[in-house]
């Protein structure tokens, strides 16, 4: 059974970090320790991109120099122009240390740069065929027509082969969109079927720098940016040698204007089309000769809100040199890069049959689920079956980034509730890609009537007049749950902004509880390295009587169901079994009791303390036989003060990831954000209330029957 692949391009700028990033994502989420391979690396004077990119992101238990053998260099001195069997040799030892601490290892093949076409290609066969790894061949489509795209893909497996090598997978790279069908029907009809050929179009936001990139090469200053503002892509350079009136003429979409640093009228010129709506946004500005903008002018540029992310980097090479070393540097994708991140899978996974390559390198799957698989899978199920998904704080720019990622990896459809020319401007300020969102502004939409008299008639038992009902629906938070309680959407995310109050409150009154829910609460879903563990009630309930905690401990077994989680639930105190008494331990005593009572097929162990709950020879000294002490995976505290503190301190002190908070006993989906919550925290929730409003469906679907 294979326990690697290979990814072997036959050409120079095959777009082969694209297809390492999909192939690793896909890896993640099915198998536990994956480990990341290159044989040959550029140089030694920096880090790898390709490497860092990998291990960050995916977090591998494994050092930068574990991750390769040799550079192009060393080989070159060594090897001439065929592969010594003593280089050989010791790279394949280096795969075989990296292979035994994992069960799957991708291996990324060399980048057709400083060494000659036939060297690289018979290096990697080398290498795949004496690792024994299975091959994926990468094709560069750039002006090949179909019928060339054939021949290379013939050409190439008959190649492998004759070294003796397996040919898993093929994939044809950066094709033009306008001949995808083309590409794919000429392959259809000349290329035997018993390897499966994807197709991937040229995606132009991938080709191009960032900001950030060109900083990083030409060793700039950043004198104005956060990281995010440096991730915007340049499409063009502009070289600003003449008056602002004339130039302004020039400016396009994305161009990094180039100007000495002494230019204050094309820098305020510049950073003043941001603000136009007659003007295309800029990616930023790189100020030459080493000049910087004097204190007044700083002062001046600091003050322009709407600016501040707009990056301004600095060097002090003259404009002329300035501008060819920025046309020299190449895009690449960078470790923290979420947009370029997502644009990249999302293309991948949009252009590759994941099950049949699967099936064609034989993965070996793992039973344990780690944090990277949990949170990938989140995305995997969300997109398997679309919802849509409402964001009342279309105006926050983070969930703004949020929707912009969840819409590149084609995860939901969203509605943005909001201003349509704040969000768009806003939009615009931070570099972001909308298309194809839906935004509503709940004063002048055409469903608050229908919503208002909706609400009216689910309040006016409590006082709630016809008046109050339409002023009520131009909040946000109220006009977004009416839309989920109508079905104009499947489920809501709020919170960046706004209190748990202001997102639950309008859920209680609309949605309301599930029947036979007294309450709803929270769970979070802790990632630590290496299980996923449900924490409740930790954001919601401040202190629940035994009915009512028994009721949190049922929906969070349903939450962890729901997420493939078996459900062992922990009713957690400060005693264990029937060693304390007291007023908390018999609350949680009871609790126990009824949930045994109303749900007896459910794993459910309390009063227990949380060491004999995790710890398997703590359990067996405390609870002997017990089929959920040390084994434990849903945890139900006593009061909130335990398990917010409790969540924070895991969190803290053992590095876990927690998702949440995630709202359970709803009738629909409404999840909360922290006002603290970061771009992933809002991608991941949003995830998530699409598998919940995938189990309600599943569920009314079986209702039926």
């Amino acid at each position: 059974m294979a326990n690697s692949l290979y990814i072997a391009s036959i050409e120079p700028e095959s777009g082969k970090s694209i297809v390492a990033l999909g192939i690793m994502e896909m890896l993640s989420r099915r198998v536990g320790r994956v480990g990341y391979f290159r044989p040959i690396i550029p140089t030694a004077l920096k880090r790898d991109n390709d490497i860092e990119l990998i291990r960050q992101r995916y977090h591998l238990d494994q050092t930068y120099y574990e991750t390769f053998a040799f550079t192009h260099n060393a080989v070159q001195t060594l090897s001439a122009d065929t592969l010594n069997p003593g280089i050989l040799k010791q790279i394949v030892a280096k795969y075989r240390q990296l292979q035994q601490k994992c069960r799957f290892v991708l291996c990324e093949g060399t980048d057709f740069t400083g060494v000659s076409s036939a060297f690289e290609f018979d290096m990697n066969a080398d290498v795949a065929g004496n690792i024994g790894s299975p091959i994926l061949m990468l094709i560069n489509g750039i002006d090949k027509s179909p019928e060339e795209s054939v021949e290379t893909i013939g050409l190439g497996i008959e190649a492998f082969t004759h070294r003796g090598c397996d040919v898993a997978a093929v994939i044809v790279n950066r094709v033009e969109k306008s001949e995808l069908a083309a590409v794919r029907a000429a392959i259809s009809a000349g290329v035997p079927p018993d390897v499966p050929v994807s197709v991937l179009p040229e995606m132009p936001t991938l080709g191009r720098p960032t900001v950030a990139d060109i900083a990083r090469e030409l060793g700039a200053e950043v004198l104005q940016g956060e990281a995010e503002a440096l991730d915007r892509s340049v499409h063009d350079f502009k070289v600003a040698a003449m008056n602002i009136p004339h130039f302004l003429d020039l400016i396009s979409e994305g161009d990094l204007v180039i100007t000495p640093g002494d230019r204050t009228d094309v820098i305020l010129g510049s950073l003043a089309t941001v603000v136009s709506d007659n003007f295309p946004t800029i990616a930023g500005l790189l100020l030459t000769g080493g000049f910087k903008p004097e204190p007044s002018v700083k002062r001046l540029v600091e003050g322009f809100k709407r600016t501040s992310q707009i990056p301004i980097i600095s060097v002090s090479t003259d404009t002329f040199t300035s501008a060819m070393n920025a046309s020299d540097v190449r895009a690449s994708l960078q470790p923290g890069n979420d947009r370029k991140i997502a644009a990249a899978l999302g293309l991948f996974e949009a252009h590759v049959d994941l099950a049949r390559l699967e099936t064609h390198i034989d993965l070996v799957r793992s039973t344990r689920v780690t944090p990277i698989m949990f949170e990938y899978e989140l995305i995997e199920r969300a997109k398997s079956s679309r919802r849509h998904i409402v964001l009342p704080e279309g105006e926050e720019p983070r969930i703004l980034r949020a929707a912009e990622i969840l819409a590149r990896r084609d995860v939901a459809d969203l509605t943005l509730l909001g201003n349509p020319d704040q969000i768009r401007q806003t939009a615009k300020t931070l570099g972001l890609d909308l298309k194809g969102l839906n935004i509503i502004h709940p004063p002048g939409s055409t469903h608050r009537e229908a919503l208002a008299q909706t609400y009216y008639d689910l309040r006016r038992h409590k006082g709630l007049s016809k008046e109050m009902a339409w002023d009520t629906t131009a909040d946000v938070s109220y006009f977004g749950t009416l839309m989920v309680n109508a079905g104009l959407a499947d489920g809501m995310v709020s919170g960046a902004v706004h209190t748990t109050g202001d997102t639950i409150r309008p859920a209680l009154e609309i949605i309301r509880t599930r029947p036979g829910v007294s309450l709803v609460s929270s769970v979070f879903l802790m990632c630590l390295p290496d299980r996923v563990l449900v924490y409740g009630d930790c954001a919601v309930n401040p202190n629940p009587d035994a009915i009512q905690l028994a009721d949190i401990a049922v929906s969070a077994a349903d939450t962890a169901a729901m997420f493939n989680i078996e459900p062992r639930i922990a009713m957690c105190s400060y005693s264990t079994g029937t060693s304390g008494a007291g007023r908390d331990v018999d609350k949680v005593r009871e609790a126990t009791r009824i949930v045994k009572s109303r749900f007896p097929k459910l794993k459910i162990e309390g009063p227990i303390q949380y060491d004999a709950a995790v710890d398997a020879g703590v359990a067996r000294t405390k609870l002997p036989g017990s089929e959920v002490a040390g084994q434990a995976t849903v945890f139900i505290f006593p009061d909130l003060n335990t398990g917010n503190n409790l969540y924070k301190a895991v969190q803290r002190s053992a590095g876990a990831v927690a998702v949440g908070p995630v709202l359970q006993g709803l009738n629909k989906p409404v999840n909360d954000l922290s006002r603290g919550c970061t771009v992933t925290d809002i991608v991941n929730t949003v995830a998530i209330t699409v598998i919940q409003a995938q189990a309600l469906t599943m569920h009314e679907k079986q209702g039926e029957k």
